[in-house]
């Protein structure tokens, strides 16, 4: 039998938080856990990985999902530089490097490793000078992914590497770009459900790259804001 195992790490995650989404999965196959985790922090990750060894003993799915947008330009505040270079970028990668050490230690058959990137990882947006920052993190989660994959081959893991890449999603963290006339946006299930089809393929398939835009969306409609 499957064992369906889901736990998250978080910074900010609330009573309220994981009691809605403990709701949400009651009858569904597994068990729900919640790791509270300093995701800037090294050593946070670290411990929060070997509680995951400890306790689950395996990790076959790693979703990383944890981002930041600070609306700062290139001369703007180095404070928000770094959240955003920490979150995005460092914490991220420290996620694989301590799965991909359990994945190698129990030799699992099959692994999965989900990236949570942005359409911003792979095209510039010049007249939005708020999200240059923002956006030179995802170009490099872009090059991380990539390469994970190429170090996954070259190390003939099974561990398939992926990058999610939608536009604009309707969270939290983009409730001002909601705001933008003619900004299209994305739903999270739409993103859940793209994850959903990468873990689907067969294992001898590699999903490398998926990129998800809104249905009408457009560049021109967005340039009109800044004119």
């Amino acid at each position: 039998m499957i064992k369906y195992v889901y736990y998250i790490f978080d910074s900010k995650i609330t009573g309220l938080l994981t009691s809605v989404l403990e709701k949400e999965l009651k009858g569904k196959l597994g068990k729900f856990y919640y790791v509270k985790v300093d995701l800037c922090s090294e050593e946070n990750i670290m411990k929060a990985f070997d509680w995951v060894k400890s306790t689950l003993k395996s990790v076959d799915v790693l979703v990383k999902n944890a981002g930041v947008l600070k609306q700062s330009d290139l001369l703007g505040n180095p404070n928000d530089w770094k959240q955003m270079f920490d979150t995005n970028v460092m914490s991220l990668n420290i996620c694989s490097r301590e799965a991909i050490k359990i994945m190698e230690e129990i030799q699992i058959k099959e692994g999965h490793i989900n990236n949570i990137n942005s359409v911003g990882g792979h095209y510039q947006f010049p007249f939005m000078k708020d999200i240059a920052i923002y956006s030179a993190t995802k170009h490099t989660v872009t090059i991380i992914t990539e390469s994970l994959r190429e170090l996954m081959g070259m190390k003939n893991l099974p561990v398939r590497v992926t990058s999610i890449s939608p536009g604009g999603v309707e969270t939290e963290m983009t409730q001002e770009l909601s705001k933008l006339e003619g900004f299209k946006m994305l739903k999270s299930i739409d993103i859940a459900e793209a994850i959903m089809y990468a873990l689907s393929t067969p294992q001898r398939v590699n999903v490398a790259e998926i990129i998800i835009r809104p249905t009408h969306e457009n560049t021109l409609s967005l340039i009109k804001n800044f004119i």
